[in-house]
């Protein structure tokens, strides 16, 4: 695969309209999430797969989220983990998770966020993590750079550019869509090089950690666009490097995601992305 950067191109005007109103949609949206989660025992839970719990706060957030993009942009086109969707001929292209790290969140755990990327002509334009307990929103958008917003003020993000393994935590998912196989010997290796790994439960947020600064790499074998598309455009702008995610139809059908500061990532891709050809 070849690496996704992101070109040196300011927003248009169209796309920082985007922007603005993503980050305005995004808290309300996390607002309606944390409601629920403080009272998630109320909540009917469904089991949909293995580790892919769906409860009735997804298909809220999820259709809030619709709802006030149909309302402000009706001729984009949104795709979503709860109700599907597709890009049609839209230039720009809305790709939403309501809550990534279901799992979490049903199980009172406070690892889960809401996630909003846009592509504009095909390509990461806009992303948005918002973690509602913790009160920090993720953003960046082509060529405006990456930041967080928490309740110490707004920052700039830039990536941990260390050059091994052994200079920090690296994040990890998994989920079983793939076979074990392609997902262990990886971890053996960052092990046997000294490295060390967490898993969170929720990819959304743990690439936010990358772009901040947190975890120096994150790698799953398959992922949803609406679990990462948010994070490339935040990884991206924090001068970091991801696969092209995009490739063979990513978008719909998913790929393998692999993102880092610009010393370690070729480390991690020798790893990490020939067991997933």
């Amino acid at each position: 695969m070849t690496d996704m950067t992101q070109a040196a191109v300011l927003a248009d005007a169209a796309t920082l309209e985007r922007y603005a109103y993503a980050r305005h949609i995004i808290r309300q949206a996390g607002e309606i999430a944390l409601g629920m989660f403080q009272r998630r025992t109320e909540l009917v839970i469904e089991e949909k797969g293995l580790q892919d719990m769906v409860s009735i706060a997804d298909r809220m957030v999820e259709d809030f989220l619709r709802a006030q993009i149909a309302e402000r942009f009706p001729a984009d086109a949104v795709v979503g983990e709860e109700r599907g969707g597709g890009a049609a001929d839209a230039r720009c292209v809305w790709v939403i998770d309501p809550i990534d790290g279901t799992a979490c969140f049903v199980n009172g755990m406070l690892a889960w966020c809401v996630s909003i990327g846009v592509l504009v002509d095909g390509k990461p334009a806009i992303g948005a993590v918002y973690d509602p307990n913790a009160d920090e929103l993720f953003h960046a958008c082509q060529g405006q750079g990456a930041h967080v917003a928490g309740k110490a003020g707004e920052t700039r993000l830039r990536v941990n550019d260390v050059a091994s393994l052994q200079g920090g935590v690296l994040g990890v998912g998994f989920s079983h869509r793939v076979g074990t196989g392609t997902f262990l010997p990886f971890l053996l290796d960052v092990l046997e090089e000294g490295g060390m790994f967490i898993r969170n439960g929720s990819g959304a947020l743990m690439i936010a950690y990358v772009a901040a600064g947190r975890l120096i790499g994150y790698f799953e074998p398959h992922i949803n666009s609406w679990d990462c598309l948010a994070g490339i455009v935040l990884v991206n702008e924090a001068g970091g490097r991801c696969n092209d995610f995009l490739a063979d139809n990513g978008l719909e059908k998913g790929n393998p995601i692999l993102v880092g500061g610009p010393r370690l990532y070729p480390q991690l891709a020798a790893l990490a992305l020939p067991r997933c050809a």
